[in-house]
């Protein structure tokens, strides 16, 4: 298997420049295990766990099947009743995790309680301007969000194309490229904008260990690049999910001028996990990004990592190489 080393491989201990950032309800032990075994980085997500003690057991249950590094992700969204994220802390530094990819709102506040402790951060931004506040705030890397992501795109509709090489020039943390990447030519290209390593979500739901039902992995297998609906614009809280029928009823009852109330059960997180269980694509809201478009197979998680690598060798070293004169 080809190998590339970047500035992020170096810094994070990982064999190759590739993550597998925090997704809800899927980022866990079986799948982030398999991919530290495969040499990228992987990501348990930690409010997926319902405690900061159920985070710990996922925690020592990863460490079981991998002595490879991989991260914990700690999304901070603005909320009335915040989950205990000094809690949650505690049991990442207490169970010896030594990366942490926060997400969401400025991380300030981690990075203030995690440093200390000799734990890299990752912050996951979709903006340049985001970018360098986190880095100004001591971050270590910045996953920048383009467009085309699943999850939150945040409000400019910039796509990776263009937001990668702007944060790229900017800052001066390493870099990882994030949204519409599935395969090698994303990675090479991710690299050529000035990245230093990719993130995927969607195109690692689609892997044998991914901790998902059946029916979702074979969806992301046959949908095209149009299966996605974008909910909550008019709230400023986008999203990109899979495109089913409650998604479209999102969409059709916030066009018609609802408020949040009026939707809240639609996208209530649990209907979304029991998609994941039962494999029932319509019992609620689930993310998915146009990568998905990308996908064709299920293959395990090393077998998805070294065809990557391979294929990246073989566009770097034989397709971009012989077009020079």
């Amino acid at each position: 298997m080809a190998a590339l080393t970047t500035r992020f491989t170096e810094m994070f201990g990982v064999e190759h420049p590739v993550v597998q950032g925090g997704m809800q309800w899927v980022g866990r032990a079986e799948l982030v295990a398999a991919v530290a075994e495969a040499g990228a980085l992987g990501c348990l997500t930690a409010l997926t766990q319902p405690t900061p003690e159920a985070l710990a057991a996922e925690i020592a249950r990863c460490q079981e099947m991998t002595d490879r590094p991989f991260a914990v992700n700690l999304t901070i969204l603005p909320t009335i009743t915040p989950p205990p994220y000094a809690e949650y802390r505690d049991a990442i530094v207490e169970s010896g995790v030594r990366v942490v990819e926060t997400a969401g709102n400025l991380p300030t506040e981690h990075v203030e309680a995690l440093k200390p402790h000799g734990i890299k951060i990752i912050h996951k931004c979709t903006s340049v301007r985001h970018a360098l506040k986190a880095q100004a705030v001591g971050v270590d890397a910045v996953s920048i969000d383009g467009f085309e992501c699943a999850g939150h795109p945040g409000e400019d509709d910039v796509t990776a194309l263009v937001l990668v090489p702007l944060a790229a020039a900017a800052l001066d943390v390493p870099l990882v490229a994030s949204g519409g990447i599935a395969d090698a030519r994303g990675l090479v290209a991710a690299l050529a904008l000035g990245a230093d390593a990719v993130n995927m979500g969607t195109r690692f739901m689609a892997t044998a260990e991914a901790p998902v039902h059946d029916a979702v992995k074979q969806a992301l297998v046959e949908r095209d690049e149009h299966a996605t609906n974008l909910i909550l614009r008019q709230l400023r809280n986008t999203s990109r999910v899979a495109k089913n029928a409650v998604s479209d009823e999102v969409v059709e009852r916030l066009a018609e001028g609802a408020d949040f109330e009026q939707v809240r059960e639609l996208v209530a997180g649990a209907r979304g996990r029991t998609v994941y269980e039962t494999g029932d694509l319509d019992a609620g809201i689930w993310s998915a990004g146009v990568s998905q478009a990308l996908v064709h197979d299920i293959p395990t998680v090393a077998e998805l990592v070294s065809r990557m690598m391979d294929e990246a060798e073989e566009i770097i070293a034989s397709r971009l190489t012989g077009m020079l004169v």
